[in-house]
């Protein structure tokens, strides 16, 4: 009986090591807090090669606050994902850098209620999205008007909605690729390149690329962009 108490004094030794290694390295701090939520678990994660990774988890039971931690390189856009056990996937995209976040939501509009307060890289994606929602939402209106129109077998106004679309597109564009040149010393500026705007005129991308300095460049997203350009070429 007493070597098993000491095996399992020296397992929990173990893991209290463990832990306080992972909270040296950590430099990175999500303090989030989520409005009725009573149980589930939150994961921390970021994309890998192929699949999604877990950096860090918290199981809550009760308390709605929790903290995630990790160890950041450099600036990243991360994942905060709430399992309850619906059948559904619940994710909060941000930018994350060395310090402290802070996110907070509700149950029951988790992916839409979020607040987020951290990075520099945030504040300035909470700014591009603050815009380009305000696009996206008079999409939905054209793409309703639109359904509406062909269920009417109106093909006069159904042309003059793909028309209005098309004009719409390109000014989310705009705005896009000139919100990455006015912020091209920023990681912000390869990732929405990336991700905002693949589809765009390859002279704007490159034009995006080559304003990056040197850091933006050799960053994640700088180097990413890279690739997707040089790929983009020998596919021509």
């Amino acid at each position: 009986m007493r070597k098993f108490n000491t095996c399992l004094s020296l397992i929990f030794l173990i893991f209290i090591s463990v832990s306080c290694d992972k909270e040296k390295e950590a430099n990175f701090t999500l303090n989030g807090q989520i409005k009725g939520l009573k149980k589930g678990v939150v994961y921390l994660q970021k994309e890998g090669d192929s699949s999604i990774v877990d950096l860090d988890s918290v199981a809550i039971n009760g308390e709605p606050k929790f903290t995630l931690k990790t160890k950041l390189e450099e600036p990243l856009l991360l994942y905060l994902k709430l399992f309850k056990n619906d059948g559904e996937e619940h994710y909060i995209p941000f930018f994350a850098d060395t310090g402290y976040t802070e996110i907070k939501s509700s149950l029951k509009r988790f992916n839409y209620d979020a607040v987020i307060k951290g990075s520099e890289e945030q504040d300035l994606l909470n700014e591009y999205t603050k815009v380009v929602s305000r696009y996206n939402d008079q999409n939905l209106s054209i793409i309703k008007a639109r359904l509406l129109a062909q269920k009417d077998n109106d093909s006069m106004v159904v042309d003059s909605l793909n028309s209005v679309s098309a004009a719409l597109l390109k000014r989310k564009y705009s705005y896009t690729i000139q919100f990455a040149l006015n912020n091209k010393d920023n990681v912000i500026a390869p990732y929405l390149a990336l991700y905002e705007i693949p589809s765009a005129n390859p002279i704007y991308i490159d034009s995006v690329y080559n304003g990056l300095n040197d850091d933006v460049k050799n960053s994640f997203y700088g180097k990413k962009l890279g690739e997707f350009i040089e790929s983009r070429k020998t596919e021509e």
